[in-house]
């Protein structure tokens, strides 16, 4: 470990690797602020389930729109740089919401300032992420794809330790501390991103000062690109997969299937604005034209539909496991650790046994293992567990871990094919739209999950409609398998 860590540094210089490595802690450490905005919402602000599942989907909006942030980077720099100065700014929205809320008990104790807060956050949350990946994929172009995988490793790794650093600490932290200071806690790792932005050098054509290798053997090693993806750990959140379907996609760029997509170069007369439109227009139609494309649009809508066809219940059932059950934050806490566990679980029988399945299959299977499974939330609803003796514990620990497991297996082949799909030369950008579209699936999933709590009359101490939502969420488990015609016939994992 000491040694492949002193390898890394040695081509990609300490502070780039503690940048790239704080942001992904982060990333994963999430889950211990987000704990306590869950308890907020649902103590101190006393909002209905449905109420708190509507303002959870829209503070996560930002991360639907990645693309964005991810054209506004590539095509107009700041001061004549590309990722640095926009990682200062998002890294800045992200530390902010944190002291305001921190210190300001009324807004937090608002639902809209707090609403809007959380947004900003989100929204500077989610263009780090993008900014990074893109850092990550142009170092791994910069005469080091001998260390692809090495850093994928590590960033995947760090993310992991976050998140279950954060699970773990979130609900100790509920139990013995006020949610201003978990608050003011956690916006420490955002104040040391900001100032480690500062130690990672970027040229006016921005690309990052690397220190020399002095035996690069990157071009021994080249053909680890498209293998090492499939290690992936990828537990929580999107964003960090992004690499690995850049390096698929050089493989299967060979076999002529798409059409180019290489953007324009903007010229160099006319005033600076006018290139900046000229970038950005070209990067849009590049955009349009590769997404636009039967074979990328046709998979891209099924993972739409199946997150939007589900309604997600999510917060219903943390208002259920809390109110009813009794469960407290530090065993709540816990369970995500088992989540956590259940994700690289998942990972690892996925590349271990079902990387040849095809990828029908393999999402027709999963869609059936998820309704499977949500019959531990109907037992646990009926209270049948008790019945045979099982502990509601014990019943939301399992339901938690296999739950992730499984759901691993349907996030796992759209990371894959995601990365088969993008064109070379608009990687980055049209793989953020990927993530994002999957990304706006899950909230509009939430937004139909709160209706549906809405309209059952599902409330906070109210749960006897409960058990119904349920049984209607594992009807519309079902809907996406009628849409599997989307997937390539002969698509693998």
């Amino acid at each position: 470990m000491i040694a492949w860590l002193k390898q890394l540094q040695a081509a990609y210089g300490f502070s780039f690797l503690w940048l790239i490595s704080l942001v992904y802690f982060i990333q994963g450490f999430r889950s211990f602020v987000w704990t306590a905005v869950s308890y907020q919402l649902k103590d101190g602000l006393n909002l209905s389930p449905s109420a708190s599942q509507l303002v959870s989907s829209v503070v996560f909006f930002p991360w639907s729109i990645k693309p964005l942030y991810g054209i506004l980077s590539d095509c107009i720099p700041i001061l004549g740089r590309k990722r640095i100065p926009y990682l200062f700014i998002s890294t800045i929205l992200s530390l902010f919401p944190w002291l305001i809320l921190g210190l300001n008990a009324s807004l937090r104790s608002s639902s809209g300032p707090l609403m809007i807060i959380l947004t900003v956050q989100n929204l500077g949350s989610a263009m780090t992420d993008v900014v990074i990946d893109a850092m990550i994929a142009e170092a791994v172009r910069c005469e080091r794809a001998a260390f692809a995988g090495d850093l994928q490793s590590m960033s995947w790794l760090s993310m992991a330790f976050g998140g279950i650093f954060g699970s773990l600490l979130g609900g100790f932290a509920l139990t013995n501390l006020q949610i201003g200071t978990i608050f003011l806690l956690f916006s420490i790792l955002p104040a040391m991103q900001l100032l480690s932005c500062g130690l990672v050098e970027e040229d006016s054509s921005g690309v990052k000062v690397f220190p020399k290798l002095s035996n690069s053997k990157s071009s021994h090693r080249e053909d680890r690109n498209g293998s090492i993806s499939d290690s992936d750990d990828s537990s929580v959140k999107n964003s960090r997969e992004s690499t690995m379907r850049r390096k698929k996609s050089h493989k299967n760029s060979k076999k002529g299937k798409f059409i180019s997509t290489g953007s324009k170069t903007p010229q160099k007369d006319g005033s600076l604005a006018v290139q900046w439109f000229q970038s950005i227009k070209s990067a849009i139609y590049s955009l349009c034209q590769a997404f636009g494309q039967p074979i990328i649009l046709r998979p891209m809508t099924w993972f739409f539909l199946a997150n939007v066809t589900v309604p997600n219940l999510s917060s219903v059932m943390f208002y259920y496991q809390t109110e009813f059950l009794k469960l407290d934050a530090s065993f709540l806490g816990t369970s995500r650790i088992i989540g956590w566990l259940g994700l690289m679980v998942g990972t690892f029988i996925f590349n271990r046994f079902l990387k040849t399945m095809k990828l029908r299959r393999i999402l027709m299977l999963t869609q059936v293992g998820l309704a499977i499974l949500s019959l531990l939330d109907i037992a646990l609803v009926s209270r049948l567990n008790v019945s045979f003796g099982v502990s509601d514990k014990l019943m939301v620990l399992c339901g938690s871990a296999l739950a992730d497991a499984v759901n691993q297996f349907k996030f796992m082949p759209f990371l894959i094919l995601s990365g088969q799909l993008c064109p070379p030369g608009i990687e980055g950008t049209l793989f953020a739209l990927f993530m994002s579209i999957n990304n706006l699936g899950s909230t509009l999933g939430s937004f139909v999950g709160a209706g549906l709590a809405s309209v059952l009359n599902i409330s906070s101490g109210s749960f006897e409609n409960l058990l119904l939502g349920i049984f209607v969420q594992v009807i519309c488990i079902f809907i996406p398998i009628g849409f599997l015609f989307l997937i390539p016939k002969e698509s693998v994992g």
